[in-house]
């Protein structure tokens, strides 16, 4: 009974002026980030879209969708996007999660210390000039491998990533060894399965750096062929570098069309990952 009566009070509970003027600021702010999304969608299914807020197209097609995916200008840049993201944030992955495993290995000699090399790199890094020269000297640059490689090793999430895996329990790591696992069995059937949620909210971090990556490529790549879809968006909006068409659609339509088309990826991919993200994004906030 007395439960019953805690619930039902809880259930009652007014509202303070704390929680009102909270649910305003909250709706007024979701407001102005949905207002601007909203008008880019509207606008890339009006063939006569322009300048000025529309809440629903005044001429509607889907024209501007069709080009993106039937035109070789459009749709190649966003097929190497999708090939730069998906190998890019393999890489990212493989290389900080073997690095963390590396960091974490108490008695390795010297552990301490490229520890500090590694941090060190988050402070100082050789610059622009110097890094393209090594690209120029490895014969990278106009490949794709020149805007994979250098994201592939960062340093904060490969701390993040260490630190998620000093709070697996070391008894894990002592049963595997007792049952004659390797150090990579262990790294492969017991740190892995256990870190989906570091892996996801990493993983994540570095699908979003490849996908809206744009100076890398600015720097590294100067063949047409091979810039992804965010270079090909900003020409179309800065420097009006659109798909020739019969003149039916308005070329903010076919602007509107590709922001729209390059924001879809990950409005799908995030529901998936949310609630390995909401746990990922604590990852090594707290210490036992």
């Amino acid at each position: 009974m007395a439960q019953t009566t805690a619930v039902y009070v809880k259930k009652k509970r007014k509202l303070k002026p704390f929680d009102i003027v909270n649910a305003i600021i909250f709706i007024a702010i979701s407001i102005v980030i949905l207002l601007p999304i909203w008008k880019v969608l509207v606008d890339s299914f009006d063939a006569t879209s322009g300048y000025g807020l529309s809440f629903l197209p005044r001429k509607f097609t889907a024209e501007a969708y069709r080009m993106a995916i039937s035109r070789a200008d459009l749709y190649r840049p966003f097929l190497i996007s999708i090939l730069v993201t998906a190998t890019g944030t393999f890489v990212g992955l493989m290389l900080s999660t073997l690095g963390a495993y590396v960091l974490i290995q108490w008695e390795m000699p010297g552990r301490n210390f490229l520890s500090y090399v590694l941090l060190f790199t988050m402070l100082f890094s050789g610059g622009m000039i110097p890094t393209y020269i090594v690209m120029m000297n490895l014969h990278l640059t106009n490949t794709l491998w020149s805007v994979i490689l250098p994201m592939g090793i960062n340093v904060y999430n490969l701390v993040l990533m260490r630190n998620f895996f000093e709070g697996i329990p070391a008894s894990l790591d002592e049963a595997a060894k007792i049952d004659g696992c390797t150090p990579m069995g262990i790294f492969f059937k017991v740190v892995l399965p256990l870190s989906k949620a570091a892996l996801a909210a990493i993983g994540l971090m570095f699908a979003v750096s490849y996908w809206n990556d744009y100076t890398n490529f600015k720097i590294y790549i100067t063949n047409n062929s091979l810039f992804n879809f965010q270079m090909k968006l900003r020409s179309m909006v800065m420097d009006s570098d659109l798909p020739m068409d019969d003149g039916s659609l308005s070329p903010n339509t076919l602007q509107n069309a590709a922001i729209i088309i390059a924001m879809i990826p990950f409005m799908i991919i995030y529901p998936f990952c949310q609630d390995y993200f909401v746990q990922g994004v604590n990852v090594g906030a707290v210490k036992e």
